[in-house]
């Protein structure tokens, strides 16, 4: 069986690739230290801050959230029937 080669198919990031060589010796999918300690921060970024908030603050984002996503539709109370009359 063949090995499979560690170049990218597309050509541009062949090009890419051969080009990050030449000029520092990485190549496009290695990443700095510094971005990946971003990374890492940004996976338990989102539970650390709600675990700092009370669930009085944590109530009222996910309110404003579900107002941003459904708009009015969210906060209209339901009837339990249709509207249709």
């Amino acid at each position: 069986m063949a090995k499979q080669s560690k170049k990218p198919a597309d050509l541009n990031r062949l090009a890419a690739a051969i080009v990050g060589e030449a000029v520092d010796g990485k190549t496009q999918e290695q990443e700095s230290p510094q971005a990946q300690a971003g990374r890492a921060g940004g996976i338990k970024g989102g539970k650390a801050r709600a675990a700092k908030m009370t669930p009085e603050e944590r109530s009222e984002i996910a309110r404003k959230a579900a107002e941003a996503r459904w708009g009015a539709r969210s906060t209209a109370p339901t009837s339990g029937g249709s509207s249709r009359e």
